[in-house]
Parts: C-alpha cells; sequence; structure tokens
C-alpha cells in the first residue's frame, strides 16, 4: 500500500515537473500546468492514477496550507488602508455577481433559489493565486489597476468564510433563524480568539521560540499553530480552511511574519500544487468533448458576466474606464476555492453530479484562459476606453472633479505623486519652478490638495486629461507611475501633442528603455540601473576613488540610454589598486571641551603636522564650517576639528592634544 502510493507520488510529481516546464517556456503559469497534469494523470485522461482519493488527502493539507499563507500575507492594517477597494469594490462586485448569476440561474436554468444563490458564490469567487502571480510577475501590483484587483481579492478570499457557513442553511440543514444566529455566534467567538491571541497571546510564545534560537522549533511550531487553530475551527462546526486562514491572520500581527512565510513556502507551494492537480483528475474529459457547446458558451457567459461587474464596480469608486476595464478583465475567471465550496456543496446536495462537472469544465478553462486573456487586457482597456460613448461619460466624470482648465504655461507635468514625484514636486516649489500633478488615487489628490499642492484626479492616458494639464504649453512631462503600458501610451500621445515637449520617464526594468524611446520620450530612468550606479558610485567612494573619476563613470553609463551597462564590461582593475598612497588614510574629528589646553591657540602654534604627521583640514563651530583653515585661526571651546592622516597618526594626534604637549 505504502510502494503504490510513493509510485503515485512520483508518477505525479514527473508528469506535472515536465508539464510545468513545457508550459513555463510560453509563459504561462504552474498553476495550469498542474490543472493539465491532472487532466493528463487522471481517472478520465491516461489513468495513470487511480486511487484519486490519497491525491485527495494531500490536495487538502494543500489548501490548509495555501490558505494559511493567505492569512500570512494579511495585515489588518493594510486592510484598513486598501478599505475602498477591499471593502467598497469588493463588496460591490461579489454582492452584483451573486445577483446577476442568481437570477440568470433562476429564470433560465428554473433552479431553486437556494441553488441559484449557491451558483452566485461559486462564480463570484476569482482566482487570487493566478492572478497574483501574473500581477507579480509583469510589476504591475502597485499599478492602480492592479491595487484595485488585489483589493477585490481579499475581499472574494474573505467571503469564503460566510459561504461555508451558508452552505448548510442553504442546503435546508439548520435554516431557522435560530440556527443561522448560533453559526455567526460561533464564528464570531472563533474571530474574537483569534484577535485575542493575536495581541497576547502567540507573540509571546514566537518570542519564547525564537529566543532558542533553533530553526527547527519555529518552524514546527508554526505548523502546530497552523494545524491546531484549523483543528480547533473545524471542531466548532466551521472548516478546516478558515481555521488555517485564521492562523495566518495570527502570526501576520506579529513581527515574525516574514520569517514563518519563507519557512511555509515551499510546504505551500508543493501542496497546492497537488490540490490543483486532483481539481484536474476531478475533471471529466468525455463529460467536457461531449457537452464542448455548452461549455464554452458558460465559460463565455462567465468572462462577460464576471468583467462587467469588475468594470462597474471600479468606475462606481471613481477609476478611470481604462483601469476599470483592465480590473475587471483580470477578474473574470473562477477562483480555487470556488472548488472548495463545489465540493462542500455537492456534498450538501446544492450541486448535481452533471452541474458539479459543468462547473468543473467551465472553471478549469477559465482558469487555463486567464494568463491569455491578462496579457491582452491593455489592448483591451485601450481600445474599449477610446470608443466614443466612454469617451463622453470620461469628460463627465472629468468635468464633475474639475471644471476649468489650467492656464499655464512652460510648467512641469507631474504624472504620479509617488516617492519619486513628490520628491521632484517639492523641489521644483523650492525652485519657483511652475507645475501640475496628474494622480489616480483619489485619496491622495484630496489629501494633497488641502496642502495646497496643484494636483488633479485623472488618467494620464486620456487625451482630453492631458490637455487640460496643458500639455501643448508644457515645457517638461515627467512620467513616475508603476504602469508600463500606460506609460507608453502617455507617452505616444504627449509625443503626437506637442513634439516640442520634454518627456522624462521613470521606468522598473531596462528592457522597457527602447520602446519608451522609440514612442518619443528624451529621457528614461529606469530604475534598476540607477539603483545600480547609487550602490558602485558608494562603494568606489570607499575605496577612495577620486571623484571626478566616479562621475566619469556614472556620465559613461548613462550616455546612450544606459548602453554601457547592457552591452560593454566596465574595467575590471580596481581604481584603488591605482591610488595605494590613499587605502591607509582615514578622517577624524575631535572636540575641544570646556577647559581645553587647546583654547585660545592657533592653529601654528598647535604645530600638529611637524609633531604628528596630522592635517587639521576644516573646523566645525557652531552652524558655520571653516574649510582650509588659516594658521592664524584662533581654536575655542566647543569647535570641532577634522583631522586627515595615517590612522596611527591620527590616534598619536590626539595623545598629544590631550597632553597639551604643544605648551
Amino acid at each position: 500500500m505504502e510502494l503504490e502510493f510513493l509510485k503515485s507520488l512520483t508518477i505525479i510529481f514527473g508528469v506535472s515537473a515536465i508539464v510545468v516546464f513545457i508550459l513555463s517556456r510560453l509563459n504561462i503559469p504552474s498553476i495550469v500546468g498542474f490543472l493539465i497534469a491532472g487532466l493528463i494523470l487522471g481517472p478520465h485522461g491516461l489513468e495513470l492514477i487511480r486511487n484519486v482519493k490519497d491525491v485527495e488527502l494531500l490536495a487538502e493539507i494543500g489548501v490548509i496550507l495555501l490558505m494559511f499563507t493567505i492569512g500570512l500575507e494579511f495585515s489588518l492594517s493594510s486592510l484598513l488602508m486598501s478599505r475602498t477597494a477591499v471593502f467598497g469594490g469588493g463588496l460591490l462586485q461579489v454582492s452584483a455577481t451573486i445577483a446577476v448569476v442568481a437570477m440568470l440561474s433562476y429564470l433560465f436554468l428554473r433552479q431553486d433559489s437556494n441553488v441559484a444563490i449557491f451558483n452566485g458564490f461559486l462564480v463570484s469567487l476569482s482566482s487570487t493565486a493566478i492572478v497574483m502571480k501574473l500581477l507579480q510577475d509583469r510589476a504591475e501590483i502597485n499599478t492602480p489597476h492592479g491595487r484595485m484587483s488585489v483589493g477585490m481579492l481579499i475581499f472574494q478570499d474573505l467571503c469564503v468564510i460566510p459561504f461555508m457557513l451558508l452552505i448548510p442553511i442553504l442546503a435546508g440543514n439548520g435554516g431557522s433563524v435560530f440556527d443561522v444566529a448560533f453559526i455567526m455566534l460561533k464564528a464570531s467567538v472563533v474571530i474574537g480568539a483569534v484577535i485575542f491571541a493575536a495581541r497576547w497571546v502567540v507573540p509571546h510564545i514566537l518570542h519564547q521560540v525564537v529566543s532558542s534560537r533553533s530553526r527547527e522549533l519555529f518552524v514546527i511550531t508554526i505548523i502546530l499553530l497552523c494545524i491546531s487553530t484549523a483543528l480547533l475551527t473545524s471542531q466548532f462546526g466551521l472548516s478546516l480552511a478558515l481555521g488555517a486562514f485564521l492562523a495566518g491572520i495570527i502570526i501576520s500581527e506579529s513581527e515574525y511574519a516574514s520569517q514563518a512565510i519563507s519557512d511555509i513556502l515551499p510546504f505551500k507551494e508543493s501542496f497546492s500544487g497537488l490540490f490543483f492537480i486532483s481539481v484536474g483528475m476531478l475533471m471529466n474529459v468525455d463529460f467536457f468533448r461531449a457537452n464542448l457547446a455548452i461549455v464554452v458558451s458558460i465559460v463565455c457567459i462567465i468572462l462577460v458576466l464576471k468583467s462587467a461587474t469588475g468594470i462597474l464596480s471600479a468606475s462606481f469608486f471613481k477609476q478611470p474606464f481604462r483601469v476599470s476595464i483592465q480590473t475587471g478583465v483580470y477578474l473574470f475567471q473562477i477562483g480555487e476555492f470556488s472548488f472548495v465550496l463545489a465540493l462542500a456543496g455537492k456534498a450538501a446536495g446544492l450541486l448535481t453530479e452533471y452541474a458539479y462537472q459543468m462547473f468543473l469544465s467551465a472553471s478549469v478553462l477559465t482558469m487555463i484562459l486567464t494568463p491569455f486573456i491578462i496579457s491582452a487586457a491593455p489592448s483591451i482597456s485601450a481600445w474599449l476606453s477610446s470608443r466614443a460613448p466612454l469617451k463622453r461619460l470620461e469628460r463627465i466624470k472629468s468635468r464633475e472633479g474639475e471644471a476649468h482648465h489650467l492656464r499655464r504655461t512652460d510648467h512641469v507635468i507631474i504624472i504620479g505623486f509617488g516617492v519619486n514625484g513628490s520628491n521632484l514636486a517639492k523641489v521644483l516649489k523650492e525652485s519657483d519652478i511652475p507645475y501640475v500633478i496628474l494622480e489616480m488615487n483619489a485619496a491622495t489628490v484630496k489629501r494633497m490638495k488641502k496642502r495646497g499642492e496643484p494636483i488633479y484626479y485623472g488618467d494620464g492616458t486620456s487625451s482630453e486629461i492631458l490637455h487640460k494639464m496643458g500639455i501643448q504649453h508644457a515645457k517638461v512631462l515627467v512620467i513616475a507611475i508603476s504602469d508600463a503600458a500606460g506609460t507608453r501610451r502617455i507617452v505616444q500621445i504627449a509625443r503626437h501633442e506637442n513634439p516640442e515637449l520634454h518627456i522624462i520617464v521613470r521606468t522598473k526594468y531596462i528592457a522597457e528603455v527602447d520602446d519608451l524611446k522609440k514612442l518619443g520620450a528624451n529621457e528614461v530612468i529606469p530604475e534598476e540601473f540607477e539603483t545600480s550606479i547609487e550602490i558602485f558610485s558608494r562603494t568606489l567612494h570607499h575605496y577612495h576613488t577620486p571623484r571626478n573619476v566616479i562621475t566619469g563613470h556614472i556620465d559613461s553609463i548613462r550616455k546612450d540610454s544606459y548602453s554601457v551597462l547592457r552591452t560593454v564590461e566596465l574595467p575590471k582593475k580596481h581604481l584603488a589598486e591605482r591610488h595605494e598612497f590613499l587605502k591607509d588614510i582615514e578622517t577624524e574629528t575631535y572636540l575641544i571641551k570646556d577647559g581645553s589646553a587647546i583654547e585660545g591657540h592657533n592653529i601654528k602654534e598647535l604645530n600638529l603636522r611637524a609633531e604628528t604627521g596630522v592635517t587639521i583640514i576644516a573646523v566645525q563651530r557652531k552652524e558655520k564650517v571653516n574649510h582650509n583653515p588659516p594658521s592664524d585661526f584662533i581654536l575655542k571651546t566647543g569647535d570641532v576639528i577634522l583631522f586627515i592622516g595615517k590612522k596611527d597618526d591620527i590616534n598619536l594626534a590626539i595623545e598629544y592634544l590631550e597632553a597639551g604637549r604643544f605648551i
């Protein structure tokens, strides 16, 4: 029996590794590879794995660890910061999806209202695992549509909890008001216990464990907290997955969350992979082929429906249509937790075998399509938002926010008010250079407007918004946003509207430099290389490389769009080796205290260079620094002397001054 189980595991990991490797070459996420591997391996595929129950047991562990790591990455404080996207956009999107799906199921499929509502639960959830992975790979987590998508995904994950609680009620196994209230009371008690443990119990336990300096003990304790909390919630009639999620929340509030994530992540990736493989195994390929037309129709309905509810939800909270469209398209697929709900719903009698297989087929297909749809999302959103009806609506929205056009000339337009944008605005203000700011975070616009900043809400990819910012009369445009597709569109529009405009773009990756240059950007500053320049310049400075030589290297690297770093290696010989005379030179400071023998003497009287070999290169008196002070400079109490010389000579000089040998 044990050997058979190990044989199954070997086949599973072997086939999935090959499939995931092939798909990774096509830039398709590993989750899709696991699903396809499950299709190949399962009883409805090549039948390489016949005993699916063993795999489902490991898959259950995978769900527990998946929920646990999601809980670890949650933070109550970050939830509050993103409350508009999470509780506003998420609530509206989930509610609208449930309502529409329930209505369609009730009217056209003639299903009971309870079953219709449960169908809404299944469709309303999107795949956090797939979308988050793609957002990270595409560096879009901090883009407006990325933040909105993540916010809605967070709310959907939170909804799994009440959805699981409501399944017995929808199935008719305890639908009285008293039963509902009792279940909610149990959930409230558990959540209250979690908050108490997060604040007072767990941090103390983890502190004691960490103080033992045993990594093995730390990992065991983390896993124990995860499994025991999951077991505890199951004893109260709640789900194992809910308990694991709450355990993650507990640890996320401690300072040990990052270490816990890094230690648990390998387990989570392996076991959650088994979960997706098991889902693929459950899908009946023969059923899929026999009902291909119906499955494809359902997938199309899901795509349009979920995209529409996502677009409307984002637009309701004043997101530009381009951002709203991308957000909706990103969330069109069915989520991994819908499979958990489907299994529970099937066991409770809310899904027939036919409906379950139809759901599985459509869900797996939406997951497989997700990477391709998301790749096309920027083009889809740009095309749709440029259509005349949406452009008219966008103009109406922009007029509601700001009713007048700016009357500036030769000004700077800053798009994006993050760290780079805010620092630039500060410098421009101090330099008396006129500027305006365009930002898509409504909260930031409202806050900075109160502080007197010339900041406006809007999407820079709209030519109407750029006209309003005075693009035709501006002197410089600075683009400092994280949206690569949006940046390219802004550069293209700005260059067309003002051929004389000087366009400076901050980008995340060096690979985007050439494309942005071709579109019309004058200067493209990639964060990757600017960071590396700062690092190597400070390193060379530490090796006493002359300042003008460092500057020459920096100018050489920045020339021709960083082509030096992209094509040519820097000289390997360290400049410090050419300047051996600098390697032992150090600087030191010396404070003249009250009652010191130095007070009242000038530098010539100290005779410091002749006696010790050390030179005084500066003296700070209060706020003023006297560089290269003359020999008749009289020293006073409170002065700070700056020496330069060899380390041994500096030590000798301090002894010499302390002893007052010059007198």
